[in-house]
Order: structure tokens, then sequence, then C-alpha cells
């Protein structure tokens, strides 16, 4: 195998957007930086349950309904 071709890997702290932190390793910056999250898993709708919402741009789903509205893919 080929020597020093692998990143540097040591502990760093994780900062999540409500101000806990945790120690991790990994190969993102130096030994002891911070990493400052803006989105993470207490506060992103993914994690936390939050509802999904359709935007309609322009009418698009409007008109979508409209022209593919009665289409039955189902057996008569």
């Amino acid at each position: 195998m080929k020597k020093n071709i692998h990143p540097a890997y040591h502990m760093i702290t994780v900062q999540m957007t409500d101000g806990t932190t945790f120690q991790t390793k990994t190969t993102w910056g130096n030994e002891g930086d911070t990493l400052q999250l803006d989105i993470d898993p207490t506060v992103h709708p993914a994690w936390t349950g939050g509802r999904g919402q359709m935007l309609d741009a322009g009418g698009q789903v409007a008109r979508f309904n409209k022209r593919f509205g009665g289409l039955s893919l189902g057996k008569k």
C-alpha cells in the first residue's frame, strides 16, 4: 500500500443549532476545530416530522389535474 495518501483522522467538536455540542472523529478541518451546523436533525422537517407542503407554481398542479384527472388506470 502507498504511504501518506490518506487524510488525517482526528477529533473535532460539532455544534448543533441549539448550542449543544458533541465530539466526533473526522477528516474535516484540523484537530480541535468546531463545525457549526446550520441545519441539523433537531430542526430539519425531514427528521422532526414536519408537514410537507406542495407548492403550486403557476397552476402546474391544477393544469395537470385538468389534463389527466379523468384517467383511470385500474380495471373497470
